[in-house]
């Protein structure tokens, strides 16, 4: 199958679970008006709280593009052959990342469109779990050996996680 092929299609489906999905929530509201007012209040909260991250997600695929560069750039870093550098780039950027997940994929779908590594992506993903900002909090909780160790862990387990992934990747084969 073709990429165009696989990109209509792929929107049309997204275009169907939209219109599915206001669908399911006009029943709703027809069933039980209050229950959907707070469904829609939580859900312009959510987007309230992704917008920044989902702008900045968007200033920097811009910045890229701005800077021609770059991209060359994070292919190096990124590639088949970053080595150390691409895993090192891959878990500290997991670590340091904040917030909710979706608004990364667009920059980690403009990564893989550019080579990243599958392996990469995923131990970016799987490093996510490590939150900076809760470090503190689980040493008071748990102290800081168990803290340390699970830490280490998940950085260190981001590898065979990124190379299982590959390796599932290849065998499914380019998209």
């Amino acid at each position: 199958m073709n990429n165009e092929a696989s990109t209509t299609k792929s929107n049309h489906g997204a275009w169907l679970f939209l219109g599915g999905t206001i669908g399911f929530y006009g029943l709703v509201f027809l069933i039980d008006p209050d229950y959907a007012a707070g469904s829609f209040g939580h859900f312009v909260d959510m987007v309230k709280n992704i917008l920044p991250i989902l702008v900045l997600v968007f200033l920097l695929l811009w910045g890229f593009e701005l800077i021609g560069g770059i991209k060359e750039k994070l292919g190096e870093l990124s590639g088949h052959g970053s080595g150390l550098k691409g895993w090192l780039l891959a878990i500290g950027g997991g670590i340091l990342s904040h917030g909710p997940i979706y608004p990364w994929y667009p920059l980690l779908q403009h990564l893989r469109e550019q080579g990243t590594r599958p392996a990469l992506l995923a131990a970016f993903l799987y490093a996510r779990s490590i939150k900076l900002p809760w470090l503190p909090l689980m040493v008071h909780y748990f102290g800081l050996s168990y803290t340390l160790f699970l830490t280490v862990a998940i950085a260190l387990f981001s590898i065979p996680h990124g190379w299982i992934v590959e390796w599932l990747a290849d065998r499914e084969g380019p998209r």
